[in-house]
């Protein structure tokens, strides 16, 4: 939010370079001529003259048809030369587009994602409000500072938002992320969350109240006459604070803390998001269905190892990019369509990765080895360039990329009339996918505690999903709930689950089954080395079957009955094992069941992933090995691949005619369309970067809790073995406490009967044949039970 005059259309009178009035957008918003929320003039000139060229970005290196203006090369020339592409179709919407476009709008109104018109009014008066308290904040501490009446009188703070609201695509009740900018006197420590948080505790307005000072990001939470608020804080080197203040320009982060310059981030991301996109109607409402779908499928979530907010901003922006002239229509088919043929862990940038002169670290492989780790880069688009998905694993991009696929089988159908939208965002029925789970329960003495520790606890479950499948030797896949329920009749309680199952392909004799003992208690003795720790605080990890999932996770705490027919996923289920039969009943030899068919297919989707994740080569090893290496490609061939393969063959295909939607003509133009269309999204999706040299060792922060193995063991000689946490139907399921050694009969499950498991998987292997090689490590932290869990633990079953 920048509190300053706006011009038309709701957008700002400053920061407009690089725009073009023609393409200005009006803002959906009821408010859109106040300054709480404005349209950002876009950047991209779409004609038949120039074939929909962008203009490049500010401080960018190269005209806007690909030639590198004259300077010495830079390793990151051939990422600019991706990121700067030409779109690939310029094709303007069809009368089908339109219809479905109103559809979807009609579907998403229906489905209560837009806020009334008396909670837009009441967000902005709070913002107005918090505003005004401010800049009472800033004078009160100057004065008391000893400054002179004059610095006193003008010394300023102002408030901006970012992230959804700032985007314009937040829903009724959400929460709008806030920034304060203060001058170069104004401390976090002391008068952020000293002064101002006392100012705010005595506001008969403020409502729960919650300073997180030691957070990454330092941000105090509270609610402001009902309405949530997330306030960051900046320190600017400036003693006074200009109300037109422009926080896009990169001078500044001059002389800014880290802390200053992360709290900077979200507000300079957001606007040049905003500045990035061809339009921003179509862009809002695309971003705001593919975030109403993540949340159905269960993929919106950062913390859980999936994608946030900032994440699904990004990968909207950047199809919005490739396709200027489409609705939301076209523009969700396009998304699944290029993001299925993505080959991971190339890149996605909405512009030039800058180096600037400022020397922050930036997103870069070569120079920096975690980045090489990173399994879906999506790359913000202000300096300092960062990857915005680290928490991705190899996990959850799997089931992130089932998910891609499934939207573009159904975006397909659509195309077919076959399906619908309410098709698309059908639920996932997380505890119907999985026979088997583990349950993370935590509990604490009252609520500030358990506020604490559950931030903390949520923090470190993507280590445990990391840990099982580092430690199995990724044979044993998780999939983490992104939520969090709560039961009533157990007050300062959480619980979270894990879907476990082996991996495709993986024969039931080679690994029949997992012990994760050691693994669980591992996880849970990192998470106990809490520093704000108290006793009350506790743990219970424990695993349990599909049939003794808790009422509490269902609507009502009533268990639905088995999932139904009519939906597209046991309908496309039914036509995969339809398939494989008739396939087996036609070959004389026979291939196998219809479920070992259906698990192959599925094998073969998991080896496409891993493979593009391995395959990924190296453009340069060293900043001059990229220099020849783009001394000999001009940067036509870098654009285009193979020759006129690309926007040539793409605009003599599409641009013509009807590219999408209900195509026109015949079923070979249709073909040849499609065909020139995915040939232009495999060669944006293809270009190599630095790639990540062994998969398998997916992030360093694992190293941090290696480390941490040597101040368990003297610990671990004096306690007790861990109870069984596994992969097995033999023993019942037992709870595995937290290390202060308590427990609770609460707070697990008996796996009871065995009827949900393979026969096979009943029986412990009497060998491992031809197990993967294990990663390079100093020892190892878990060990495969060749016996059953009874006998390995001394007890009978």
């Amino acid at each position: 939010m920048n509190l300053k005059p706006c011009g038309k259309n709701g957008a700002p009178e400053k920061s407009t370079r690089n725009a073009h009035p023609r393409n200005s957008s009006p803002s959906p918003s009821p408010s859109s001529a106040s300054y709480l929320r404005h349209d950002i003039i876009i950047v991209v000139v779409i004609s038949a003259e120039n074939r929909g060229e962008f203009e490049p970005a500010r401080g960018s290196r190269f005209c806007g048809d690909g030639r590198e203006r004259s300077r010495s090369r830079s390793p990151f020339d051939r990422w600019r030369l991706f990121s700067v592409l030409e779109p690939i179709s310029l094709s303007g919407p069809t009368e089908y587009d339109v219809i479905k476009t109103r559809e979807l709008e009609k579907f998403l109104q229906d489905a209560g994602l837009y806020e009334s018109q008396e909670e837009a009014v009441s967000r902005e008066e709070v913002l107005g409000r918090l505003d005004q308290t401010v800049k009472i904040w800033v004078k009160s501490i100057s004065r008391s500072k000893g400054l002179n009446e004059q610095l006193v009188q003008e010394a300023n703070a102002k408030i901006f938002t970012f992230g959804s609201y700032r985007l314009g695509v937040h829903g009724p009740g959400a929460d709008i992320d806030t920034l304060c900018v203060g001058p170069r006197h104004a401390t976090r420590e002391e008068d952020f969350f000293g002064e101002l948080h006392r100012m705010l505790s005595e506001m008969s307005e403020v409502s729960e109240l919650h300073p997180v000072p030691d957070a990454h990001v330092p941000v105090m939470r509270f609610k402001f006459n009902g309405v949530s608020i997330d306030l960051l804080y900046a320190k600017l080197s400036l003693w006074v604070i200009p109300e037109d203040l422009d926080i896009s320009q990169d001078s500044i982060l001059q002389n800014a803390d880290d802390q200053t310059v992360r709290s900077l981030n979200g507000c300079r991301v957001t606007d040049q998001i905003l500045r990035l996109v061809p339009n921003i109607q179509n862009f809002r409402m695309t971003l705001r269905c593919m975030r109403f779908w993540a949340k159905r499928r269960g993929v919106y979530s950062n913390v859980s190892g999936f994608l946030g907010g900032i994440n699904w901003a990004l990968l909207v922006a950047r199809i919005c990019q490739l396709y200027p002239n489409a609705l939301p229509n076209m523009l969700v088919s396009r998304f699944f369509r290029v993001y299925t043929q993505w080959r991971w862990p190339n890149p996605v940038m909405l512009c030039d990765i800058e180096e600037g002169s400022l020397g922050l670290q930036i997103w870069d492989p070569r120079r920096n080895p975690k980045d090489r780790f990173h399994m879906m880069p999506i790359i913000t688009p202000a300096y300092p360039c960062m990857n915005s998905s680290y928490n991705v694993s190899t996990s959850t991009l799997r089931i992130i990329s089932e998910e891609f696929q499934r939207g573009s089988d159904i975006c397909e159908a659509m195309e077919a009339s076959k399906a619908e939208w309410d098709t698309l965002f059908e639920p996932f029925a997380f505890f119907e996918a999985y026979k088997n789970y583990l349950q993370i329960d935590i509990s604490a003495e009252n609520a500030d505690d358990l506020r604490k520790w559950k931030g903390w606890v949520e923090s470190r479950l993507r280590q445990l999903t990391l840990k099982i499948e580092r430690h199995t030797y990724n044979m044993l896949q998780c999939h983490p709930h992104p939520g969090d329920f709560s039961d009533k009749s157990r007050p300062f309680h959480h619980c979270y689950f894990m879907g476990l199952q082996r991996k495709q392909g993986v024969p039931v004799n080679g690994g029949g089954q997992f012990d994760i003992r050691l693994t669980v208690e591992e996880f849970k003795r990192s998470v106990n080395l809490y520093t704000l720790w108290k006793p009350g605080m506790e743990i219970y990890v424990s695993h349990v079957l599909r049939k003794n999932i808790p009422n509490l996770v269902f609507p009502g705490g009533v268990r639905p009955p088995r999932p139904s027919k009519a939906t597209w996923d046991f309908r496309r289920a039914t036509e995969l094992k339809a398939a494989s039969s008739s396939q087996v009943d036609k070959s004389s030899e026979g291939q196998g069941t219809p479920d070992e068919i259906d698990d192959e297919r599925k094998r073969k989707r998991e080896e496409e992933v891993e493979s593009n994740l391995k395959s990924a080569r190296v453009v340069a090893a060293s900043p001059s090995s990229a220099g020849e290496a783009q001394e000999s490609a001009s940067p036509s061939d870098a654009t285009n691949g193979a020759g006129d393969i690309g926007h040539d063959v793409v605009q003599n295909h599409i641009t013509g005619g009807s590219a999408y939607g209900k195509p026109s003509g015949s079923v070979a133009d249709e073909s040849s369309s499609k065909e020139a269309e995915n040939l232009a999204i495999e060669k944006i999706t293809s270009v190599s970067y630095v790639a990540c040299q062994d998969f398998s060792q997916e992030l360093d922060e694992l190293e941090d809790d290696v480390k941490q193995k040597d101040k368990y063991e003297d610990t671990a000689k004096n306690e007790k073995s861990p109870p069984v946490v596994s992969l097995t139907s033999n023993v019942a399921a037992t709870a595995v406490t937290s290390s202060n050694g308590t427990s609770t009969s609460g707070s697990f499950y008996t796996c009871g009967d065995l009827e949900e498991l393979e026969p096979a998987e009943l029986m412990a292997p009497p060998s491992i044949v031809n197990p993967p090689a294990p990663p390079a490590q100093r020892k190892p932290l878990i060990r495969w039970s060749l016996t059953s869990l009874g006998k390995a633990t001394g007890k009978g079953t």
